[in-house]
């Protein structure tokens, strides 16, 4: 399947979109995470992500940010855009976002489950310098174990188990099942036992929680 806009867009896309963010947030005093939500609501993202050159950058990001708030019911003051010689974490992450979508093909929507916005100001000191493409690796290996942890929750409260309940019925130490949930330990990396026991408990074949 082929991105929805050429390569061409990207670079532009990219840079409005971290403008976007950093206006959202720096100028207009707007959560990080409620500025990802203004795209979607209001509908941009969806013209986002099908390619629609008057969103990408037919307009800046700071205008596009206004326009999505306002759809929302937002009231944004006239601001000029913010200009800088360099970019900060805000920015950064709405670049990496929009650079994340294109490659991934991802609905916004979706990639906000699993990534805040934080996440990626939290990656910033250490991979801003860094190439795109070292910077998405982190990324998705982030959302990776977001993914596989609300898969093993899923299944554990789909039952209605507790953490406990389910460590004791896999014979699994409760730290260590706590641990595979909140991403700290990588299930992959289990022995086969354990993934087995587990996946006995949830009803479910193993490598559904190795995927």
């Amino acid at each position: 399947m082929m991105q929805a806009f050429p390569e061409c867009y990207l670079s532009d896309a990219m840079r409005n979109m971290g403008e976007y963010m950093e206006f959202g947030y720096e100028a207009a005093a707007v959560e990080p995470d409620v500025c990802v939500s203004f795209l979607v609501i209001s509908g941009y993202a969806s013209a986002w992500e099908n390619g629609d050159p008057r969103v990408l950058s037919g307009m800046s990001g700071t205008e596009l940010f206004q326009r999505a708030a306002e759809r929302c019911g937002f009231q944004v003051d006239e601001r000029e855009a913010l200009v800088r010689y360099d970019t900060e974490a805000y920015y950064w992450s709405g670049y990496m976002l929009a650079y994340y979508q294109w490659i991934t093909m991802e609905h916004f929507s979706t990639i906000a489950q699993d990534l805040r916005i934080s996440d990626l100001t939290r990656l910033y000191p250490a991979l801003h310098t860094a190439s795109e493409e070292k910077a998405l690796a982190s990324i998705s290996e982030l959302i990776r174990k977001r993914r596989m942890m609300s898969r093993l929750q899923a299944y554990r409260k789909g039952l209605g188990l507790s953490q406990r309940e389910l460590a004791e019925l896999a014979g699994v130490n409760l730290r260590t099942l706590q641990q595979y949930e909140i991403g700290d330990k990588d299930i992959r990396r289990a022995s086969a036992e354990k993934v087995v026991a587990l996946s006995r408990v949830l009803c479910c074949k193993p490598e559904e929680l190795l995927a």
